[in-house]
């Protein structure tokens, strides 16, 4: 008789397997995506900055006498993209390298963007009470500056 009780008891649980393994798969796919969608951007984040960074490193080399400010952005777009070469043709074709020529205070600052929310590399995934994920900034944006003279 206890056998047949097992049964019966087995019979009864027979979905509740594939219901457990829905709920688990939703929220282990939740984390998976979550970590792949925010590392790329901010992976793109320590990139663009140490982009600038190295821009800002050579833009010591220039005598502020001898160059325009068209000379700082030619020096900005040539530094950045060899930085960023790693980057696929989408992003790079979207990103905005600004550099400003140093003014009377003698500070260069260059700033590079990317619009990530027109061009997302990961597509928001929308969750139900949590919301869209990645929950990112309209632009991604890294600047340096240095102080070239006095």
């Amino acid at each position: 008789m206890s056998r047949i009780a097992s049964k019966g008891f087995a019979g009864d649980q027979r979905g509740a397997a594939a219901i457990e393994f829905a709920i688990v798969f939703v929220v282990f796919f939740a984390i998976f995506y979550g970590t792949v969608s925010y590392s790329l951007p901010l992976l793109m984040m320590q990139s663009f900055n140490n982009a600038a960074a190295e821009v800002a490193r050579q833009a010591v080399a220039l005598v502020p006498e001898e160059v325009s400010p068209e000379d700082y952005q030619a020096l900005a777009d040539s530094v950045a993209s060899e930085q960023l070469a790693w980057l696929p043709a989408t992003v790079s074709s979207a990103l905005v390298v600004e550099a400003t020529a140093p003014g009377s205070d003698g500070v260069f600052n260059v700033r590079i963007a990317y619009p990530y929310k027109l061009k997302p590399l990961v597509p928001a995934l929308i969750l139900p009470g949590v919301g869209a994920i990645p929950q990112l900034p309209d632009e991604l944006v890294a600047s340096s500056s240095i102080k070239l003279h006095n």
